[in-house]
């Protein structure tokens, strides 16, 4: 097939398959559970790196294990362990259940935070190497001239390491948008409601569409190039 057959074709499936409303949902899903996890991975992952940076105590290198744990943990021990933790009966699951009447289990909140588990290590470890490379006398010269700890990250640290941040921000993202297993744990895969693009590729794939996957991975795979590369960039400038 040729380059401009096999684009007329992307181009006509993109058009009848937006048309019926599911592709849209499945993408918009996506991406909003992306961004929020992407968010809260972002300011945990920042806050742990300051508190580990700045504060020496018992147990900080057990801490920076469990932040880096899901990078080799697979999704579904994740999946277990949040399940363990935020079910009906789980520990933090059941007080929520009975004080507020919410279950984060197969909704779409479910979703997020088992993508920000899963994409929280990418930024701390993004972070701690940004961090890591800013040079101390800066600091060292606002700490003599009165700054507290706290003006000194949020006012040099930060701004010196933000390309490395930013890196980790955008390689969570990507992350979180290919999210599946641990996301299939809590979230479950309910067309709709809970079903992320993923997900929608395991059915198609089940279903026997092959079309519908093809459109739907073409989609995942544009969008984790663009943010691999740019995120290469910004470190190969920031560093350099």
């Amino acid at each position: 097939m040729s380059a401009i057959g096999f684009l007329t074709q992307l181009a006509y499936q993109i058009t009848a398959r937006s048309e019926s409303g599911a592709v849209p949902f499945l993408l918009l899903l996506t991406i909003k559970v992306a961004l929020l996890a992407t968010a809260c991975a972002m300011v945990m992952g920042v806050t742990a790196v300051f508190l580990l940076n700045r504060k020496r105590f018992w147990g900080r290198d057990l801490a920076e294990v469990a932040l880096s744990l899901p990078l080799v943990l697979p999704p579904t021990v994740l999946g277990y362990y949040l399940l363990v933790l935020i079910g009906r009966n789980g520990l933090f699951g059941h007080w929520l259940h009975a004080r507020f009447g919410l279950s984060l289990i197969f909704t779409w909140q479910g979703a997020v935070l088992a993508a920000t588990v899963v994409a929280l290590p990418l930024v701390f470890k993004s972070a701690a190497a940004a961090f890591a490379e800013i040079n101390r006398r800066c600091e060292e010269a606002a700490v003599t001239l009165g700054a507290s700890e706290l003006t000194v990250f949020l006012r040099i640290s930060l701004p010196m390491a933000w390309r490395g941040i930013l890196a980790g921000g955008m390689m969570a993202f990507a992350r979180a948008m290919g999210e599946f297993g641990a996301t299939l744990m809590v979230a479950g895969n309910l067309p709709g409601r809970t079903q992320t693009l993923s997900l929608a590729v395991y059915d198609a794939v089940q279903a026997g569409d092959f079309q519908q996957a093809n459109f739907l991975v073409l989609i995942i795979t544009l969008v984790s190039t663009i943010i691999l590369y740019s995120s290469g960039k910004l470190l190969q400038n920031g560093w350099r």
